[in-house]
């Protein structure tokens, strides 16, 4: 092992000039970026951005085309991929369409502590049962518990995969539009208990995507915007999310505004104002 394959373990995610290229169109980069043990961030842009592309690197599902990365201190391509995916927890769309309509929600949840996706012949301790019983308290999904995936609305899946992503008591938690298809309700709820989760010292590393900035919870640190494979700007969120920042991303000229802790943008009528 070389001193370049060797990484600071506080540093999660750790990407030097990272570039993810599929037949010969770069879809994202350069990036470089550090998420450490206590930081919350959001990552928003428009479509075509490069942010699910990001996600996938993130969560070891996708190696980088040029540039060197690290999870949890170690190098991708220098380490066995399914070690690092077992300390990430990901709640994403990928995942949900892979996931058996008839799959009960509690063996689904339950299973995650196990790095595989449902029950099968396995026989779990009492601790996992309850800890995927106190999970789905926490994000107002016990009531699921012995429904099926296929009878779940959207909002009540986006929390389910929520709950999955804990069950493996992960380092980083990696949430792909969490609040999509959700109704204003549902959204709220879940924001909000996002909101709490990113409180607490005890909880994991949190990145998360989105497209509106009023479905990043209160507690978030750091944001990043991307727009066309490129990073707009990255940092501490308050610098980050600003009206020039979010109007050159998404071309148009964008009002943000900051109400107790929340993020609210909209289409500006009298030019730009950050």
């Amino acid at each position: 092992m070389t001193n370049s394959d060797l990484r600071n373990p506080d540093l999660l995610l750790d990407f030097e000039d990272v570039h993810f290229i599929r037949d010969g169109k770069t879809l994202l980069g350069p990036v470089t970026w550090q998420v450490e043990l206590d930081e919350r961030w959001v990552i928003i842009g428009p479509n075509g951005a490069g942010k699910t592309t990001l996600m996938r690197l993130a969560a070891a599902e996708e190696y980088p085309s040029k540039g060197m990365a690290w999870i949890m201190g170690e190098k991708i391509g220098r380490t066995d991929m399914r070690d690092l995916r077992s300390m990430i927890g990901l709640s994403s769309a990928a995942l949900a369409n892979r996931i058996p309509v008839d799959e009960k929600v509690g063996d689904l949840v339950i299973s995650a502590g196990y790095a595989i996706l449902g029950r099968w012949r396995e026989e779990y301790e009492e601790f996992d049962v309850s800890r995927a019983d106190e999970i789905l308290e926490q994000v107002g999904a016990a009531h699921l518990s012995d429904r099926t995936w296929g009878t779940l609305s959207e909002g009540e899946r986006k929390r389910v995969l929520v709950a999955r992503a804990l069950m493996a008591n992960p380092e980083l938690l990696l949430l792909d539009e969490p609040g999509a298809g959700m109704d204003l309700g549902g959204r709220e709820d879940l924001v909000g208990y996002l909101g709490e989760l990113a409180l607490d010292a005890d909880a994991p590393a949190m990145v998360m995507i989105t497209h509106h900035v009023e479905e990043i919870p209160f507690g978030f640190t750091h944001a990043m915007i991307l727009d066309a494979g490129h990073v707009v700007a990255q940092g501490l969120i308050d610098d980050v999310l600003t009206s020039e920042h979010l109007s050159r991303a998404f071309h148009q000229p964008i009002k943000v505004d900051r109400i107790d802790g929340r993020f609210f943008a909209r289409r500006s009528t009298d030019g730009l104002s950050s």
